[in-house]
């Protein structure tokens, strides 16, 4: 048991990653769904992965860059993603690796 002042120092906001923060990503990795609340109390879905216990958002956009990647180069194993701008703004560029 810890005391309040223990928790709050050791205390991190929940946060999920994206796969940005990944230097590749393999093609063959399993994704689930998670569906969370804004603060209005309205259901939103994201896909997520799993490595080694830590969960990383995989945003829909990146999907859809992969897919036409990958019906060019359908042996593609692994990529990596790139991320410009930030919030509403924000991209990503999907960068397939050999």
């Amino acid at each position: 048991m810890a005391t309040i002042k223990e928790e709050a120092q050791a205390y991190k906001p929940a946060t999920t990653n994206t796969i940005v923060e990944l230097p590749e990503v393999a093609v063959d990795l399993i994704t689930t769904e998670e569906t969370y609340k804004t603060e209005e109390g309205k259901d939103f879905t994201i896909k997520v992965v799993e490595i080694n216990g830590e969960k990383f958002r995989v945003p829909a956009s990146v999907l859809k860059a992969l897919k036409v990647i990958l019906e060019d180069n359908p042996n593609l194993q692994k990529f990596k993603v790139k991320k410009t701008g930030t919030g509403l703004n924000t991209e990503y560029t999907v960068i397939p690796l050999t």
